[in-house]
C-alpha cells in the first residue's frame, strides 16, 4: 500500500535503481521523518545500489578508483573502506591489495555495500522495491501515472529519472554487419564474451575503461589471440599515480570562459607541478574537483568545444584503469598481443564467416581492411540516444515533460535539478539524478559528484514535498 493510499503523504517514484537511484532514495529516507513519504525505487535487478556498473558477475572487475575515495555519504571518506573492514568483505580477495597498498576489490562489492545500507530502510517499509521496469509514463492531472513492464500500473506525485547509462551506439560504419556472428555490439553481455574464441583475432571499438574490462574478461578466460584496440585518436586510458598526493590548481577563481584559455591554464598548472617533481595526476584530480564550476562557467558554445576537442584526451585521464587491470594491459602490449591503434572504421562486410573492417589511420589518407574473428563495441553510453533506448523517458518527452540537453549528454536540467521540458521551463515534480544530469550539471561520472548530486536531489525534493504540503494547507 502506497502512503497516499495509507494516508501517509505524496508518493516519490524513482526510476532505476543503480548507485543513482538508490543513493537519491538513501538520502531522502534519511531526510524525511519517518511517514512523510512513499519512497518507491523501480529497478529490474534483484538488488537495489548495483546497477550496470556494480552488478558484474565477472571478478575481473574492478573499481577503478581506491577504495578509500569511494562512499555513499559525503565527507565521509572512509564510509566504504571501513565497511570493508567491517564486513572482511574481500578477506579472500587476495588480488584487492594494489602494489601500493590501496584497495580496489571487485566492483560487486560496492553494490553489495550500497545494499547493505538500504536494508533498514527497505525493511522498515521506508523505501519500497518494486522490482520491475517503467515501460511508459501518462500524465493524470497533476499526477504521473507509471505503466511497468509486467503490466502493473504506479500512480506518483513527483519522479525521479535515475535511469542506467544507455548502450553504446553502434557505429555508423559497422550498421552493414548488425547482427552478424561475430559482432558484439553490447560489451555488457558477457555471454556473448564467454563465446570469443581462444585463439580469435579481436578488434575491440574503442580504447576507455569499457574496453579494458573486456581485455580483463578475455585474459581471465584464457584468450590468446591477437587484440587490436581502435579509436580515433588511440588514446588508452592511464593509470592511477604510485602515492597519493592532494589536488593541485585553482580553476574556479575567475574561472575560464574559453576552452582554450581553460586548455592552457590546465597546461600551465602540469608544468608546475612537473617542475616541483609531481605529474600530470594531482592537476586532473583538482579539475576532475572543481569540473561542476568550470563548467557552469563556459558559454554553451565553448562547452561543445570542449565535447568535440578534448572530451577524448580528458576521458582517459579522468577514468583511470585499476592497477590489476592495468597489470594485465601492460603484460599484453609486452608481449605482442595487444595493440592500440588510432583509426576510423570506414566500412565493413562478412567474409567467410569473418568481419572485415576497413580502416583510415589517422593522419593518413589510404585505407586498410583486416578480418576479425571477433569485433566488440565499446565506445561508451549513447547518452545522447536515451530518448531512443529508454520508452519511459521517450514518453515523458513526448509530453513536453523532458528533453535533451542541447550539448547531448543527457536531458536538460535546471540549477535545482529538475527536468527541464520543450518548453524551456523546469517541470517542479520531476527531478533528474546522476549521470544523465551531466550536460547541465558538469563532472557527474565518478562515485563522489554523483553521490553529492544524490545528496542535493533529495534536499530539493524534500523542500519541494515541504512547499507542496503548504501549499495544500493553505488551499484547505
Amino acid at each position: 500500500m502506497s502512503a497516499r493510499e495509507s494516508g501517509r503523504g505524496p508518493v516519490v517514484v524513482i526510476i532505476g535503481g543503480g548507485f543513482s537511484g538508490a543513493a537519491t532514495a538513501f538520502h531522502l529516507a534519511r531526510l524525511l521523518p519517518a511517514g512523510t513519504a512513499d519512497i518507491v525505487v523501480v529497478e529490474p535487478r534483484e538488488g537495489l545500489g548495483y546497477g550496470l556498473a556494480y552488478s558484474t558477475p565477472d571478478p575481473s572487475h574492478r573499481i577503478n578508483v581506491p577504495a578509500s575515495r569511494m562512499t555513499l555519504i559525503s565527507g565521509q571518506d572512509s564510509h566504504f573502506a571501513d565497511w570493508l573492514e567491517q564486513t572482511s568483505a574481500i578477506v579472500d580477495d587476495v588480488e584487492a591489495v594494489a602494489a601500493n597498498g590501496a584497495l580496489y576489490p571487485q566492483r560487486r562489492v560496492f553494490g553489495r555495500y550500497v545494499e547493505d545500507h538500504l536494508q533498514r530502510f527497505l525493511q522498515s517499509k521506508t523505501i519500497r522495491h518494486v522490482r520491475s521496469a517503467v515501460a511508459s509514463v501518462e500524465r493524470s492531472g497533476e499526477r504521473y501515472r507509471l505503466i511497468l513492464a509486467d503490466g502493473a500500473a504506479l500512480v506518483a506525485d513527483a519522479l525521479v529519472i535515475a535511469t542506467t547509462h544507455p548502450p553504446p551506439a553502434l557505429p555508423l560504419a559497422l550498421q552493414s554487419v548488425a547482427g552478424k556472428a561475430g559482432l558484439v555490439a553490447n560489451p555488457y553481455d558477457l555471454e556473448r564474451l564467454e563465446a570469443v574464441g581462444r585463439n580469435d583475432n579481436v578488434l575491440i571499438v574503442g580504447t576507455g575503461l569499457t574496453s579494458a574490462d573486456v581485455i580483463a574478461t578475455l585474459h581471465r578466460k584464457g584468450h590468446r589471440g591477437r587484440i587490436t584496440a581502435l579509436s580515433r585518436h588511440g588514446y588508452r586510458s592511464r593509470g592511477h599515480a604510485l602515492k597519493a598526493v592532494d589536488p593541485a590548481g585553482d580553476f574556479t577563481t575567475l574561472p575560464s570562459r574559453s576552452a582554450t584559455v581553460l586548455l592552457r591554464r590546465i597546461r600551465t598548472a602540469i608544468a608546475t607541478a612537473a617542475r616541483a617533481g609531481e605529474d600530470w595526476h594531482p592537476v586532473l584530480d583538482a579539475v576532475r574537483r572543481q569540473g561542476q564550476v568550470i563548467w557552469q562557467a563556459l558559454p554553451l558554445a565553448e562547452q561543445r568545444r570542449v565535447v568535440r576537442h578534448l572530451r577524448a584526451l580528458w576521458d582517459v585521464h579522468r577514468f583511470r584503469v585499476a592497477p590489476q587491470i592495468m597489470d594485465v594491459l601492460d603484460r599484453q602490449v609486452a608481449e605482442g598481443r595487444l595493440a592500440y591503434r588510432a583509426a576510423s572504421i570506414v566500412g565493413a562486410d562478412q567474409i567467410a564467416g569473418r568481419i572485415r573492417v576497413g580502416q583510415r589511420l589517422r593522419g593518413q589518407r589510404r585505407l586498410i581492411a583486416e578480418a576479425f574473428d571477433s569485433v566488440i563495441v565499446t565506445t561508451g553510453p549513447a547518452h545522447a540516444d536515451i530518448l531512443r533506448t529508454n520508452t519511459a523517458i521517450a514518453a515523458l518527452a513526448r509530453m513536453g515533460l523532458a528533453r535533451l540537453d542541447p550539448i547531448g549528454l543527457g536531458l536538460a536540467t535546471d540549477s535545482q535539478g529538475r527536468a527541464v521540458g520543450t518548453s524551456g521551463r523546469p517541470i517542479g515534480s520531476i527531478f533528474v539524478s546522476g549521470p544523465l544530469a551531466r550536460g547541465s550539471v558538469g563532472e557527474l561520472m565518478g562515485i563522489p559528484e554523483v553521490t553529492a548530486h544524490a545528496e542535493r536531489i533529495a534536499a530539493e525534493i524534500h523542500q519541494w514535498l515541504g512547499y507542496r504540503t503548504a501549499l495544500r494547507r493553505k488551499a484547505s
